[in-house]
């Protein structure tokens, strides 16, 4: 009933198990060859014996007939020889007799089973329909997950759900008919292999019984107990045939969203550590052109599997320990995510066949990264971590929320500063239940006055002396990054790293959680006096922080991509006169290595500190390269030229 309906899903377990027959059936296809050699020895050494007897009886009789030089007292030798000749010639029928019934009853039952169920235009034609079967059910699988994720046609896509659905049970009735072909081969192998011995055996006592009476009534209860277990056999074959029918009929009376894809009704488990199944992976065809390929893959330990078609075992695809996992937008394909190594270096785009297979996917391969396989109890491990995240991470995305949540914890994270120990806890870090916020949104009033400012911030009062010495200033430091910005969270400390490294491990913890996986690009702005990240579409700033209020930065020690800061601000809320100090961990993922990023900023940290000196400054001018405008130079090795000249093209080449 419904178990076996949802058995159906299992499309790979019903070809393996296919192949386990047809592998079976290949090995006894052999053995028979082999039995059938031994059995036409058997028969040809038989049948020789009764030639070979034949021979020498009439050998025997032409003893008289030789005219011997020495021929005297040959007469009782000459009777003697014509009495061995009659008895051979009894033997010789015995013989003839063995070897005919040896033929009929061992040979041909063993020949009538290879070339009527073995090798039979049945079966035959059953894989031959097998295979037209599966071609054309990959061809409607193309159809369907080339459906748009936008603008669907609803026509269309219920013509291809149709056709798919129409395809698996096509599929499916053909694979079950060949199951119980092969599934019968099984019992009347039994009887093939039993029925031969049986008879040769027989046609051996009846021979020894005619030549002398020496068979007793043991072995006759014997055979007869050998033909009671042929019977049972057979009538074992007519009940599991009967059921098979049932089975089959039931099939036919199932409905057609039992085969249609994405129409899962199992909750998404979000804590496994192992997953299996199809996905279509992403190949490079060209420079520019691309080819979807579906494969099986599947978890092993801490590797990413993949089985080639007709392959007998797997290949590892990547090592997923400390991996990433996001969800992607992929030409207009549902359901893509995009698994990248710890380095970088190395990243795949798969799709997945239906909504809760792309979430069971990326929360696996999240898991998986993070080494709980290791664990004494992995499964157990998973489930604590999933629910902890879930009460301990909460998406938001207003800054004015996350000031107001995060004023009532900082309290506490003061004392609880006062007696940390030498290793911080997580929570001496980051308080509890901090709110996240996953993207920076530009007020619509700010991003007016900014694109009537040329994409740059203006006082209406004007600007003062120190502001355009500012900017002054700036030229000496102008390095911009690609980056995408992951999350923003209120902390507790803002001069250990460690802070920054629990930052960056709740972030992305979270975005895995509540499915958040798309960013958007930005550039990142460096200068010797602040932090600007800016929309490069509009060239408007986004947000910027001065740098004398970053705290702390630091790269991720494993995955170099990663990079985050602390920028140090005040805390109005008590109605103290100088405000309380809070911190804020701001984590981003960049294109290029974070500790450049890095470098970058504490260069322009000691810029900044140079400036109060002119001969510091002059030094520091001259212990680093500079282009002909007098900038410092950066990233040579990266984009070959000048770091930034001061214009926009050059950002955004740059970029």
């Amino acid at each position: 009933g419904p178990a076996l309906c949802l058995d159906l899903f299992c499309m790979f377990q019903t070809r393996s198990l296919l192949s386990v027959f047809e592998e079976d059936a290949g090995t006894l296809t052999d053995y028979t060859n082999q039995l059938l050699q031994s059995m036409q020895r058997v028969f040809g050494a038989q049948n020789e014996m009764a030639l070979a007897t034949e021979q020498l009886s009439k050998q025997l009789l032409e003893y008289e007939k030789q005219n011997f030089a020495l021929g005297r007292g040959d007469e009782e030798v000459i009777s003697t020889l014509q009495h061995f000749a009659r008895t051979v010639e009894e033997l010789n029928a015995l013989h003839t007799d063995l070897a005919s019934q040896i033929a009929n009853r061992m040979v041909f039952p063993v020949v009538q089973f290879r070339e009527k169920d073995l090798t039979g235009m049945a079966v035959l034609m059953l894989v031959t329909l097998i295979k037209m079967n599966q071609a054309s059910f990959s061809a409607a699988m193309v159809k369907y997950s080339r459906l748009p994720k936008k603008r669907e046609n609803e026509k269309l896509k219920a013509e291809v759900v149709r056709e798919v659905a129409f395809c698996r049970r096509k599929q499916h009735q053909a694979s079950m008919q060949y199951y119980c072909a092969l599934n019968a081969l099984q019992y009347r192998k039994r009887v093939a292999m039993l029925e031969p011995l049986l008879g040769y055996t027989q046609a051996q006592i009846n021979f020894f019984k005619k030549g002398m009476e020496l068979v007793s009534k043991k072995m006759d209860s014997f055979l007869a107990s050998v033909s009671s277990m042929t019977q049972s056999i057979q009538a074992q074959l007519d009940a599991e045939a009967e059921s098979m029918r049932l089975s089959q009929r039931e099939l036919l009376s199932v409905e057609d969203t039992v085969y249609m894809p994405d129409h899962d009704l199992v909750p998404i488990n979000r804590t496994l550590i192992q997953k299996a199944g199809y996905l279509n992976i992403r190949n490079k065809t060209g420079l520019v052109t691309t080819a979807w390929d579906r494969l099986y893959f599947f978890t092993q330990g801490g590797n990413l599997m993949c089985q080639p078609r007709g392959a007998v075992a797997g290949g590892m695809v990547l090592d997923l320990d400390n991996s990433s996992v996001m969800a992607v937008e992929c030409e207009d394909r549902r359901y893509c995510f995009q698994i990248t190594s710890p380095t970088g270096k190395t990243s795949m785009i798969l799709q997945a066949e239906s909504k809760r297979e792309y979430e069971e996917w990326i929360c696996t391969i999240n898991n998986i990264s993070r080494q709980i396989y290791l664990t004494d109890n992995p499964e157990a491990v998973a489930i604590r971590l999933n629910q902890t995240a879930i009460q301990a991470v909460t998406p938001i995305t207003s800054f004015e929320k996350r000031a107001e949540e995060a004023s009532n914890d900082q309290l506490q994270g003061n004392q609880r500063r006062s007696s940390a120990t030498t290793v911080p806890e997580p929570e001496d870090l980051i308080a509890p239940g901090t709110p996240i916020q996953f993207d920076i949104v530009l007020p619509a009033s700010e991003f007016q006055d900014q694109n009537r400012a040329g994409g740059r911030r203006t006082n209406p009062f004007g600007e003062t002396e120190e502001e355009s010495s500012s900017g002054a200033d700036d030229s000496l430091l102008q390095q911009v990054f690609a980056v995408r910005f992951l999350g923003s969270m209120a902390v507790r400390s803002g001069h250990t790293q460690e802070v920054i490294y629990e930052a960056m491990r709740q972030v992305l913890a979270a975005r895995a959680i509540h499915n958040i996986f798309k960013t958007s690009e930005s550039h990142l702005m460096v200068t010797s006096s602040c932090l600007r990240l800016i929309d490069p579409q509009t060239q408007v700033t986004k947000i910027s922080f001065q740098l004398k209020d970053v705290t702390q930065f630091a790269a991720h020690q494993e995955n170099s991509r990663l990079m985050g800061f602390v920028v140090e601000g005040r805390d109005w809320s008590e109605g103290a006169e100088e405000g309380q100090p809070s911190f804020s961990a701001y984590i981003f993922e960049s294109n290029t290595e974070g500790e450049k990023i890095c470098y970058t900023i504490n260069l322009g940290k000691e810029i900044t500190e140079a400036k109060k000196d002119p001969e510091a400054l002059a030094q520091l001018m001259k212990s680093m390269p500079l282009t002909n405008d007098g900038k410092f130079l950066l990233l040579e090795s990266e984009t070959g030229e000048a770091a930034n000249g001061g214009g926009q093209e050059d950002l955004e080449s740059e970029a």
